[in-house]
């Protein structure tokens, strides 16, 4: 435990820097939507009125189908940070898919909040908020480890000519990632069926009138 409070103590600027990163990316996803156009906005308001009228109606059946999808995706994110980690030129693609990753979530929460005001920040509080609450404190981490075996590799294997064993970092690289995944595995379970049913309660707030 002292060992671990030492290395999240070591690693905050790391983690601020992270964090700060992905804040920006929020922000910039934010401000794109006032970039759409007015066939884009048009497009995207036709998209999202069907599927609220979808869940409205009820399509619960196929939903625990989609749990292979839904932790595919998570899994492919992080295996992604975990393979870029390995390699020194694999280091600023870390950079990117963490400002990407508050990219998406700022123009979606930005896009509804536009649309639909307070109902669109409702909806956004049961579909989006719950399960990226706890799958972007695990990305963060998986980053910063990612970074931290990175610049280990660079100091240790490359400037200062092999000096120092990279096994017992790359097992605690390994195992915190591994971790990770099985975390991304219930934040799926819950994504998979517990958040369906809130989007279903807030769905019908967000309809036409014509289509209720």
């Amino acid at each position: 435990m002292q060992s671990f409070r030492q290395s999240f103590k070591d690693q905050m600027p790391l983690y601020v820097f992270v964090a700060v990163l992905f804040l920006v990316g929020v922000l910039f996803g934010a401000l794109m939507v006032n970039a759409l156009s007015l066939e884009q906005q048009q497009d995207l308001a036709g998209y999202l009125d069907h599927f609220f009228l979808t869940l409205h109606e009820g399509g619960e059946g196929e939903i625990p189908a989609s749990f292979g999808s839904i932790a595919a995706l998570h899994l492919k994110w992080l295996g992604l940070i975990w393979i870029l980690g390995l390699s020194v030129i694999g280091l600023p693609g870390i950079l990117i898919l963490d400002f990407f990753k508050g990219v998406l979530i700022g123009f979606t929460v930005g896009y509804l909040v536009g649309q639909y005001s307070w109902k669109g920040l409702l909806f956004a509080l049961v579909s989006v908020a719950p399960q990226n609450l706890l799958v972007i404190p695990v990305l963060m981490m998986c980053s910063v480890a990612a970074i931290t075996f990175s610049l280990y590799i660079i100091k240790n294997r490359l400037l200062m000519q092999r000096s120092g064993s990279v096994t017992k970092p790359f097992a605690s690289y390994i195992g915190l990632t591994c971790v990770m995944a099985l975390l991304i595995l219930g934040i799926s379970s819950f994504e998979t069926w517990i958040t369906p049913s809130m989007m279903q309660w807030v769905a019908p707030m967000l309809l036409p009138a014509s289509s209720l």
